[in-house]
């Protein structure tokens, strides 16, 4: 069987490669166990992607990141040779860190393997849509079309017959450790509120990390799993690299998706709890609408995206501010429509927005600086831009919130609360506990 090492083919001159043909859709597990790594799964509303081993890898550090990654992955894929009408066309899949200064931090710590950016084009992948499943191969260098020509005749025999996984359930939670604990925490949002009612802000998100020891190692595909069946309209993801920890979630945030010349976002903030009764439901709800504090933080995302957007198009095309539903907490949900004056990369729109306030503050570069003194933990790749992208510059990415990074028998949880003037510190600590919970359910 040919190895689906990494070919590092950051060197982007090299050919490359794609193959594809229609198969019946394998059991996630079964898929991911395998593939090798890296491995990894990307799940959206029309969509599930589960992907393993490297045709190339792109990987950059500092404030130039974005930039980078689009001009090695223009250079990678404008070399594609394409015999495939599968709706699963070549795409680089991968995610950049919360702030410029993050750098992999080698064989310690939770976010171990992950650097600044880095996007990956798998050797294989299984895509599955509403035409059905799709196995696309990939491969570079001077023999790009045989290889992948011959990955996805190996492929195709093996995905026939693959061996059942079956759940190995929930690992158990024996200790937990909160980073700040919650005293700590608490007086942060006090000075931050400080800072707010000086004049130096206008809002900040706090985060706090939740490191979980396990009963037994973590099978994050496992998790993922049963967090798609909990949370099938949000995002999911999960990312292996080849050495280091797994980074997983499920997000109900899009940062943005381009289309040719069509972008979709949307603003989500402000939150509050489930009923256990449909009547206390929907008055929780009404809460939510009524509540001066949410919907004050919810109008600060809208205008900034906005003002985001407004160097690359007039035409915005803002919804009807909606609830938006998950299973175990309810958020203000604004949708966002626009056409792009001229055509960008989707990365251009990623780097314009991210942070929105909605994880990050304004303004912007105040509120980076006070998460920076504040934060007692590296967020690593927590509520920052994670997705897709292809050759002609579309894709989607999604803000990874309500995930967790784990190694063995430990789990780094991470949730954050958008703090404004009148944030009460209990209520921003219950918060947090209800944006841990679709994570912690499937750990327990």
């Amino acid at each position: 069987m040919e190895s689906t090492g990494d070919e590092h083919a950051a060197q982007t001159g090299r050919p490359v490669a794609a193959r594809s043909c229609q198969v019946d859709a394998p059991p996630t597990r079964a898929l991911l166990a395998a593939l090798e790594c890296p491995r990894l799964v990307w799940t959206d509303r029309s969509e599930r992607i589960v992907a393993g081993g490297t045709a190339a890898t792109i990987t950059a550090n500092g404030s130039d990141r974005f930039r980078s990654i689009q001009r090695e992955a223009s250079a990678l894929l404008s070399n594609a040779s394409v015999e495939t009408n599968a709706p699963a066309r070549p795409r680089l899949y991968g995610g950049f860190a919360f702030t410029d200064t993050h750098t992999d931090p080698g064989e310690e710590g939770p976010w171990a393997g992950y650097p600044g950016a880095q996007f990956v084009l798998p050797a294989v992948q299984v895509a599955e849509t509403d035409s059905g499943a799709w196995l696309t191969t990939a491969a570079t260098g001077p023999d790009a079309g045989q290889r992948a020509e011959a990955r996805l005749s190996e492929w195709r025999d093996r995905l026939r017959d693959l061996p059942a996984v079956e759940s190995a359930g929930p690992p158990g939670i024996t200790e937990k450790a909160y980073a700040p604990p919650r005293a700590d925490w608490q007086r942060e949002i006090a000075e931050a509120t400080a800072r707010i009612e000086d004049g130096q802000l206008r809002k900040v998100v706090l985060a706090q990390a939740l490191t979980a020891t396990l009963s037994e190692p973590i099978t994050p595909a496992d998790v993922l799993v049963r967090l798609g069946e909990s949370y099938p309209d949000c995002f999911q993801f999960l990312f292996e690299p080849a050495t280091g920890g797994t980074f997983f979630g499920a997000t109900p945030e899009r940062l943005v998706s381009v289309d040719g010349r069509t972008i979709e976002t949307e603003a989500l903030a402000g939150s509050i709890g489930r009923g256990e009764t449909t009547e206390e439901d929907e008055w929780l709800a009404g809460q939510l609408r009524e509540s001066d504090k949410n919907t004050h933080e919810h109008d600060i995302v809208v205008e900034t995206i906005h003002e985001q957007l407004a160097p690359f198009t007039s035409d915005i095309t803002t919804g009807s501010r909606q609830i938006r539903k998950l299973a175990n907490v309810q958020h203000l949900q604004t949708p966002i429509r626009a056409n792009l004056d001229e055509e960008y990369h989707v990365l251009d729109l990623v780097e314009a927005l991210h942070p929105t306030p909605a994880v990050g503050g304004l303004p912007p570069e105040r509120a980076l600086e006070t998460i920076r003194e504040t934060e007692v933990f590296d967020r690593g790749w927590y509520a920052a831009p994670v997705g897709w992208l292809d050759g002609e510059g579309n894709g989607t990415f999604a803000v990874a919130i309500r995930s967790a990074v784990a190694v063995d028998r430990q789990a780094t949880l991470f949730a954050g609360a958008g703090i404004v003037a009148d944030s009460d510190p209990d209520e921003e600590y219950d918060e947090l506990q209800l944006k841990y919970q679709p994570i912690l359910d499937e750990l327990v």
